[in-house]
């Protein structure tokens, strides 16, 4: 099940998990939100409440949840909050959530981090929140934090790890980004950890 699914790494995750023979839910808040594939069931939630008949029966969430207006947020943590509560009804163990680089211990002194926290901290506290919640769970959980994002096509060529290296010119394309989502979520590399994705 895809949440956030009809923004761009939302699609970029629906397109890879069909492509690899996966049976995939996406979750949007409208029904002209994502085209309709073979494989793919769309579930029109306008607000994630009733999200518990949804997850049933899936094997693993994958969280695209993010904010594309400027100002406070709540996008990612009440998502999280609504998924990890039908995770919990629904006995569903595996989530992966998209966060950020530079939240919650990877927020650092680094010009990225400083540039990241100046323009965007609205959103950045929003993920800093959605974190502590799934940290705070019990389900077996990946957080995946990517640099600035890129609509370029896939390259394989990605580096993954709890240490990566973070700088301003940091970047993965969403389609690395949704590989590497779509891998973790069936073969757990990073289980309850906060891996880096770069290109």
């Amino acid at each position: 099940m895809v949440l956030g699914a009809s923004g761009g790494t939302g699609r970029a995750v629906v397109d890879v998990a069909l492509r690899a023979g996966h049976a995939v839910t996406a979750v949007v808040r409208r029904a002209d939100a994502i085209p309709p594939a073979p494989g793919l069931t769309v579930a029109v939630l306008p607000v994630l409440t009733g999200l518990a008949s949804v997850v049933a029966g899936h094997h693993a969430i994958i969280s695209a949840l993010g904010a594309s207006a400027p100002g406070p947020s709540t996008v990612c943590s009440g998502g999280i909050r609504a998924a990890l509560l039908a995770m919990e009804e629904t006995s569903v163990r595996r989530l992966v959530a998209v966060s950020a680089h530079g939240a919650a211990e990877s927020r650092d002194r680094s010009l990225y981090s400083l540039l990241l926290w100046a323009s965007v901290k609205h959103k950045m506290r929003d993920k800093e929140v959605m974190e502590a919640l799934i940290r705070q769970s019990d389900v077996d959980w990946t957080i995946v934090r990517p640099p600035a994002l890129k609509d370029t096509p896939a390259t394989g060529g990605y580096r993954t790890g709890t240490d990566l290296r973070i700088t301003v010119t940091s970047s993965v394309s969403r389609a690395d980004l949704a590989e590497f989502l779509v891998g973790e979520a069936v073969r757990p590399a990073f289980l309850r950890q906060a891996p880096g994705i770069a290109a």
